[in-house]
C-alpha cells in the first residue's frame, strides 16, 4: 500500500485547542488525517498524544516569557523540522512563525497561511509589532504558497504589494456537540438557571474585542438585564480594570475563559443574543460557531464580519460607535421576531458556505499539487 504524504503543522501552541488558530488546524487536521500521515507541533499537554486518532504529536515546553517566549518555542520546532523532520509539507500557521519560512522551505514544501495581521492588536509593544511586521514582510515575500483566512487582508496585499495571497476561508463543524452540565460549571452561583442573559465571549478579554464600547453602550440604555462576559482576565490589568468599572450599575458577570468548546455552545444555545463587538479581526470562528446556532448575533461592522455576513443574517453597529451600538440594542429590543429572523439566516448561510468538510478538500487540493 502506498505510504500516506507527511504532513507537518507548525506555528500551533495548543492541541487541543483553546479557541483561534489552533482550532483551525485541528479541524483541518480532523477533516485530512485520513488522506495524510499528520504531525503537530504543539506545546506539551497530557491529552496531545491521544487527542485526534493517529496524529503524531511532537510537544516542546511552553516558555512562560511572553512573546520572546513564543518565538523561542516556535525556534525549538523549527530546529526539530530542520534536524529530524522528514515531511513533505510543512503548513505553517499565523505571521508571527513566518520568521522561519526560508529555512522550512529548504527542507519541505511549505504553504503559510496568514490568519490575521496581529500588530493591529492592542495588546502588543512597539517591539513586538515591528517583530511582527518583519515576519509579514517575510511571508510577502515567500515564494512558495500563501493563503489568508481574511478576504480583506488578502485584498489588502493585493491593494498595497501586488501579492497574490489565496484565500481560504475559516469554517466550523455543524456536528459539534454541547454540554449543559459543563457550560453550569460557569453559570453565575446567585443566578436561577432559568436567568435570561445576553452573552459576550473571548478567549482573552482585550482592547481590541470591543467590550468597552459594549458596557458603554449598555450603560447609556440603563439596560437591567443580566450580561455574561466569558473570557481570561488575567493578561491585561490595566484594560480589566476599565472593564469592571464600566460594569458598576450593571449586571455583568464574569464567567472566566469558557472551555471546552461544548460548555460555550451551551451558554450560546441558552442566552438571548450574542454581541460581537470586535475591533479587528483575522475571520472569527467565534462568529461562525455562534452563527451555526442559529442564535441572533449584534457585532461590528468591521469588514472581516462583512464579508461573511450581510445585513440579512446580523444586526451590525458602526465599529467603535457606543450610540450606534446603544440605538441597535433598543432596537432590537423592540423588534425581537424580526432579530431572530437574523439568526436564522447566519445559520443557513454557515451551514451552507462554511464548513469543515468543504474547506479542507481545499487545502487537500493544495496539499495534492504540490506533491
Amino acid at each position: 500500500m502506498k505510504n500516506k504524504p507527511q504532513i507537518a503543522f507548525f506555528g500551533i501552541k495548543y492541541f487541543p485547542s483553546r479557541g483561534g488558530t489552533s482550532r483551525v488546524a485541528e479541524n483541518l487536521i480532523i477533516n485530512l488525517a485520513n488522506d495524510f500521515e499528520i504531525t503537530v507541533y504543539c506545546y506539551k499537554n497530557k491529552d496531545a498524544k491521544n487527542h485526534i486518532p493517529g496524529v503524531k504529536v511532537i510537544e516542546f515546553p511552553e516558555i512562560k516569557f511572553g512573546s520572546l517566549g513564543v518565538f523561542l518555542y516556535y525556534g525549538l520546532c523549527y530546529m526539530h523540522i530542520r534536524l529530524f523532520g522528514t515531511y513533505d509539507i510543512v503548513h505553517a500557521h499565523k505571521i508571527d512563525s513566518f520568521f522561519f519560512l526560508d529555512g522550512l522551505s529548504k527542507k519541505s514544501k511549505v504553504i503559510a497561511t496568514a490568519h490575521e495581521a496581529p500588530y493591529k492588536r492592542d495588546k502588543w509593544g512597539r517591539v513586538a509589532k515591528k517583530f511582527f511586521k518583519l515576519c509579514e514582510r517575510r511571508f510577502l515575500n515567500f515564494k512558495g504558497t500563501k493563503t489568508a483566512i481574511s478576504k480583506p487582508l488578502c485584498e489588502f496585499y493585493k491593494e498595497t504589494e501586488n501579492i497574490d495571497v489565496l484565500f481560504v476561508p475559516n469554517g466550523i463543524n455543524l456536528s459539534e456537540n454541547r454540554s449543559v452540565a459543563l457550560g453550569e460549571k460557569f453559570w453565575p452561583a446567585q443566578l436561577p438557571k432559568s436567568t435570561p442573559f445576553v452573552l459576550f465571549a473571548a478567549r482573552r478579554i482585550m482592547g481590541t474585542k470591543g467590550l468597552h464600547t459594549m458596557l458603554k453602550a449598555y450603560k447609556k440604555i440603563d439596560y437591567k438585564g443580566h450580561i455574561f462576559v466569558a473570557g481570561e482576565l488575567d493578561n491585561y490589568p490595566a484594560y480589566i480594570k476599565e472593564i469592571k468599572e464600566l460594569s458598576k450599575g450593571l449586571n455583568v458577570h464574569f464567567l472566566g475563559f469558557v472551555n471546552p468548546l461544548p460548555a460555550l455552545l451551551a451558554l450560546v444555545d441558552s442566552c438571548e443574543y450574542f454581541v460581537f463587538p470586535s475591533e479587528t479581526e483575522g475571520m472569527s470562528i467565534m462568529l461562525l460557531e455562534v452563527a451555526s446556532t442559529g442564535k441572533p448575533i449584534l457585532a461590528s461592522d468591521i469588514p472581516e464580519n462583512t464579508q461573511v455576513f450581510n445585513e440579512d443574517d446580523v444586526l451590525f453597529f458602526e465599529n467603535k460607535n457606543v450610540d450606534d451600538l446603544a440605538e441597535k440594542i433598543k432596537w432590537l429590543e423592540s423588534n425581537t421576531k424580526e432579530f431572530e429572523l437574523l439568526g436564522q439566516h447566519a445559520e443557513t448561510k454557515v451551514a451552507n458556505r462554511y464548513t469543515w468538510d468543504r474547506i479542507a478538500l481545499e487545502y487537500k487540493d493544495l496539499y495534492e499539487s504540490l506533491l
